[in-house]
């Protein structure tokens, strides 16, 4: 397991146009929608051509959360195999991870196991994970029921959504609740003095709030 960065939840003294910076990744084989799903949240905008992913890319978004301004900074990384080596190095120092497979694709779906493995092998313990079902608007040609897709959210320990970034169902959902539980984590961590969080230098604490209700895909 690698070990936590100390730069987790780390208030940057250098720039105080944010209070935060979170890194997140967006993982799971290719062609479920991760670079669609990524422009969705950060551009709102959505193309149906495909493009894979060379490597790794990322997008910044700032939003507000408990009210403190987080700066996001968001990997979009390849699925093929041969880029394997190349994303994963990027895991150290992640704070959350959406995992995704497409609801259309039943090898997506059964290669989460396999990813699951990656993140708690590669990135650290306080890494928080959500299980995204993508592609809910294509529920004509649905492979992966909705109750698999939380059976396995359970058995991983998991948060679940549906979600779509064509129609733009679950997006800024799925990313809103990442964050809000990396904050309810660094808030736990801080109270229990982790020497991996408060070896840094720290700006206010984040208070916890409860879960925001969340619905699955209704397509």
């Amino acid at each position: 397991m690698a070990s936590a960065t100390a730069t987790y939840g780390q208030k940057e003294s250098s720039d105080q146009n944010f209070d935060y910076m979170f890194k997140i990744l967006i993982i799971g084989n290719s062609s479920v929608g991760k670079t669609s799903f990524l422009f969705r949240y950060a551009d709102d905008s959505f193309t149906p051509a495909f493009v894979s992913t060379v490597g790794i890319d990322f997008k910044v978004k700032t939003i507000y959360r408990n009210d403190k301004r987080i700066k996001l900074q968001i990997w979009d990384t390849a699925g093929q195999e041969r880029y394997r080596t190349i994303t994963t190095a990027y895991y150290r120092g992640a704070m959350g991870f959406i995992l995704m497979y497409d609801i259309t694709n039943e090898e997506s779906f059964n290669a989460v196991q396999d990813w699951s493995t990656q993140i708690k092998t590669y990135s650290w313990d306080n890494a928080q994970v959500l299980l995204v079902g993508n592609k809910c608007d294509m529920d004509d040609e649905r492979m992966v029921s909705g109750d698999r897709g939380r059976q396995l959210s359970e058995h991983l320990g998991f948060e679940f959504f549906e979600a779509s970034a064509k129609d733009n169902i679950n997006v800024k959902q799925t990313f809103e609740r990442l964050v809000d539980i990396i904050c309810e984590k660094m808030s736990e961590s801080l109270d229990a003095g982790d020497p991996a969080i408060t070896g840094a230098k720290q700006g206010p604490q984040l208070t916890e709030q409860p879960a925001p209700p969340h619905q699955d895909c209704a397509c």
